[in-house]
């Protein structure tokens, strides 16, 4: 799965840099709920489980949630070996990232 020759990944990438990404588990969480996070990408690769509890998350807190990539991929991106979900805390990245991702409704996590 390959959109736009990954410019989501390069996205990532830069935001990470910037230091507008946390990435885990816990620090993911711990972004939505102190509303330091614009938007969540979740591995496809996620147990049924971490799925389902980011996408009740950030339901009830309001943030875009998408599936997008594998661990390594989004792991990689971002400097670190394998990642099942990350939160980016900047606005402007978010955007862009979502822009990349073109909004698709088969990508965003249903409610």
């Amino acid at each position: 799965m390959r959109l736009k020759g990954n410019k989501v990944l390069s996205l990532l990438g830069l935001a990470k840099k910037a230091g507008k990404v946390v990435s885990g588990e816990f620090s993911t969480e711990s972004a939505v709920k102190s509303a330091k996070a614009y938007l969540v990408l979740v591995s496809e690769e996620a147990s049924d489980n971490t799925k389902k509890k980011f996408r009740n998350m950030c339901t009830y807190y309001e943030v875009p949630i998408y599936l997008y990539g594998n661990k390594e991929e989004l792991g990689k991106c971002i400097g670190q070996e394998f990642r099942a979900s990350l939160a980016v805390t900047d606005q402007g990245f978010s955007k862009a990232i979502e822009k990349q991702l073109g909004n698709v409704d088969e990508r965003r996590m249903q409610v």
